[in-house]
């Protein structure tokens, strides 16, 4: 193993990594914390690495100093918990003179393939000179892992795929304002392709066919390796049916019982609390994720429906029947995903009398933060037309085109109806390309096309 260790180091320190398109994340380092980069598969997690390498080099950092270990690579296979030291010992049996006297910067991709990786690098922060970044594909790491083993030496950061932002920034457009007609242009034609594409970086540039098998190879993997290898899944055909019946009705109410007939009437025995858990693990590997009602009442929360949105829009285009899915949903989960990207606390509204608005901010949320930053009560500034003048909540709907009158009064009366309700002034309708703004008794709701409110949204 000691060999093996050797070459991997000295092979990628020979080697160019290739750091893509600088993404807008603002990640910080902080002395004695590692820095723990999570998200879905396939999102950049290992670019973002080596994207801060770069700068490390950049700086005047030499290459000698990076220890680098992809923990998918099969020559690690048989490392474990307590073979984990021998890292250090290859390492410095080929660098000893950098031992206590320089700061070696450890870079560990995907390392919860490793059982029993949070005693190491504890143990290596403790005992060593260096900076530790770590990325993995589960949220789990976010909660029960760093939180119980790393005992405050670590500090998560979430990684999305490609925000339009970053998409424009891989064509080379500019996106911020003020647009002329020109660049305008430029802009929603990019948009045009990104609603195709979506943003995974690596099908950016694929044509139509390699995007969609690309796509449902992402699909296959994240519920094999994240989701049934992960958790041990008893009925993993239970779990892959499930996951294509939520990404078939992405941005629709589901509930548990519901969900758990469905999987009965497929001739599965998967319990109740089963369907509970392939949820759960779902939106731990930042694959699906599920949206409560907004309601001061927990128990009420969770009795009511959820909604529940897929990591990448044009991911479910690719893996989805067809059937259930139009462009309207689609065009939610695009913005659903957006907001996430940058707050971590999104609910639905439904109104007194029944009418639902799609997304709702409370105060908290409005603090675009990375996920542990909370405690901390750091602030961005927030983009316009998303906070209301009471600082409470923000109301955001979606639809598709307001062309169509009957269209324009049921979301319009949807938004006055909860503006009613939680005495905002302001609300915002989402649309594909329209703009403008309708006065009403109760405020001002303003119509902003999707692509302009992606790029107003803090990355």
């Amino acid at each position: 193993m000691l060999d093996a260790l050797r070459a991997i180091i000295l092979d990628f320190q020979e080697s160019e990594p290739v750091t893509g398109v600088p993404r807008r994340l603002k990640m910080r380092e902080i002395p004695g914390k590692a820095a723990v980069y999570i998200g879905v598969r396939r999102s950049g997690k290992s670019t973002c690495l080596f994207q801060i390498m770069k700068r490390l080099e950049e700086e005047g950092i030499p290459r000698q100093n990076f220890l680098y270990l992809n923990f998918f690579d099969d020559r690690l296979h048989g490392l474990r918990a307590d073979k984990l030291g021998l890292v250090l010992e290859a390492y410095f049996a080929l660098f000893p003179q950098k031992k206590n006297t320089e700061t070696i910067y450890c870079f560990f991709d995907e390392i919860q393939e490793c059982p029993g990786w949070e005693s190491f690098v504890d143990r290596l922060m403790r005992t060593e000179k260096c900076q530790v970044y770590l990325t993995g594909s589960s949220a789990t790491m976010l909660s029960k892992e760093i939180a119980t083993q790393m005992r405050g030496r670590a500090l998560p950061w979430e990684v999305f795929p490609f925000s339009f932002g970053e998409f424009l920034d891989g064509k080379g457009v500019e996106s911020a304002g003020p647009y002329s007609t020109k660049r305008r242009l430029t802009i929603q034609k990019a948009f045009a392709d990104f609603w195709e594409v979506g943003g995974f970086p690596e099908v950016v540039g694929y044509d139509r066919n390699i995007r969609i098998k690309t796509h449902q190879e992402y699909f296959r993997a994240i519920l094999l390796r994240d989701v049934v290898e992960r958790h041990d899944v008893s009925h993993p055909r239970a779990a892959s049916d499930l996951a294509h019946r939520l990404a078939n009705e992405t941005a629709s109410l589901h509930t548990v019982n519901k969900l758990t007939a469905y999987l009965k009437a497929l001739g599965h025995k998967a319990p109740k609390l089963a369907v509970s858990d392939y949820l759960g693990w779902f939106e731990d590997a930042y694959f699906l994720f599920s949206v409560q009602v907004f309601d001061a009442s927990a128990a009420r929360r969770n009795a009511n429906p959820k909604k529940t949105y897929c990591i990448d829009h044009s991911l479910v285009s690719s893996v989805s029947s067809g059937i259930l899915v139009n462009s309207g949903h689609l065009l939610e989960n695009l913005v659903f995903v957006s907001l996430r990207r940058a707050y971590p606390n999104i609910y639905y509204y439904k109104t007194k009398s029944g009418r639902e608005v799609d997304f709702v901010l409370p105060a908290g949320s409005m603090d675009a933060r990375h996920p542990d930053e909370g405690r901390r009560g750091r602030r961005r500034p927030e983009p316009r037309g998303l906070r209301s003048k009471s600082g409470s909540i923000s109301l955001v709907q979606v639809s598709e085109s307001l062309a169509s009158p009957e269209v324009r009064k049921r979301e319009t009366a949807a938004l006055v109806e909860a503006m009613t309700e939680t005495g905002l002034r302001s609300a915002t309708i989402v649309t594909r390309e329209e703009e403008g703004e309708i006065p009403t008794r109760q405020g001002t709701i303003r119509i902003v096309p999707a692509w302009r409110f992606l790029l107003e949204l803090p990355e």
